[in-house]
């Protein structure tokens, strides 16, 4: 029988440190192109089960396409879980040597499954889209500046820079509209989302690029992938909580923010729930806040359930609670 090689990848802003499993051998590489090159040829020869590596904030895209492009089983993972690993299997020290080993550890542990990468056009719209979630960003740091300070000259030196922010806002939307016009898959998938009420041309191409997972998945898969969905924690004195961790961040905002929700909704229970759902239904209003200033009659969501099917908690267990839902 053939041996099973599972290999770690731990990707640094400068090094690549690459561990092998079984046979306990490590290698090492300069994270730039070159480097990328040699190592992509050397774990070729090993012919591995699975590569993993760690999600590090975008410092692995050049090695994971590489890797891609060489028809290579990798498998990038949440560092969270990777270190929820680290701790139970004892090790403790954290290391750039050592977190190579615990990937291959975790590799042959775990067995990821290797998930087809996006191509190059995908990969383009989503940087796009992550370049307008940062002006956007810059533009409402700026925009309150703006209102703080009363030096003339300084403000001048804001409004200047905001007008920049904007034109710059308007080239990448300008980008993003040829992007979607240049494929005729995407343009498909976002009239059909834009479709549903409340969903906008950046949630649309948000959920395109950041949620190709869309129509493959189940109703709770999408939710639990996106991190909408809470999961229970009923143990001790968490008995009853829910928390809201995880998931794909940049489609969490972007589906917090419909035509009157700036933020995502939020839902707050304090004291005796069961007499304040009590009130709430007696006065026939919603039972949670969109923290807007829109009236409830112009909110989509006016007077329903809030999404997700989460119904009234237990009286009994919550006493002081607060569950962030993100309404589509």
């Amino acid at each position: 029988m053939c041996e099973q090689r599972m290999v770690g990848i731990d990707v640094a802003k400068a090094t690549l440190d690459v561990a092998v499993r079984p046979s306990g051998e490590q290698h090492s590489a300069p994270n730039d192109s070159e480097g990328i090159a040699a190592l992509v040829n050397w774990v070729g020869m090993l012919e591995p089960t699975v590569i993993v590596v760690e999600a590090t904030g975008g410092y692995e895209a050049a090695l994971v396409a590489a890797l891609g492009v060489a028809g290579r089983p990798v498998a990038v993972v949440n560092p969270r879980q990777v270190r929820a690993f680290a701790t139970a299997a004892g090790y403790l020290a954290k290391t750039d040597r050592l977190d190579a080993p615990v990937l291959a550890h975790f590799a042959a542990a775990l067995r990821p499954t290797p998930r087809p990468l996006p191509d190059a056009q995908a990969q383009e719209l989503a940087a796009l889209l992550e370049r307008r979630r940062q002006v956007v960003a810059m533009r409402t740091a700026e925009q309150n500046r703006l209102g703080a300070t009363r030096v003339e000259r300084v403000r001048a030196r804001i409004q200047a820079h905001l007008a920049w922010l904007d034109a710059d806002l308007q080239e990448v939307d300008d980008d993003l509209r040829r992007s979607r016009r240049a494929s005729p898959l995407w343009r498909a998938r976002d009239d059909l989302l834009q479709g549903v009420p409340g969903v906008g041309p950046v949630v649309a191409l948000t959920l395109v690029a950041d949620l190709p997972e869309v129509g493959r998945l189940s109703h709770a898969q999408i939710a639990a992938l996106v991190g909408v969905a809470p999961p229970s924690r009923a143990s001790g004195t968490l008995r009853g909580r829910r928390t809201v961790w995880g998931g794909r961040a940049a489609v969490r905002a972007a589906l917090s923010r419909g035509p009157c929700a700036p933020r995502a909704a939020t839902l707050s229970f304090k004291g005796s729930t069961s007499a304040s759902w009590r009130r709430a239904r007696r006065r026939r209003s919603p039972w949670w806040r969109a923290g807007t200033s829109c009236s409830p009659s112009s909110t989509p969501w006016s007077g329903m359930a809030p999404p997700g099917g989460l119904r009234p908690p237990e009286p009994a267990r919550w006493r002081t609670s607060r569950v962030t839902v993100a309404p589509l």
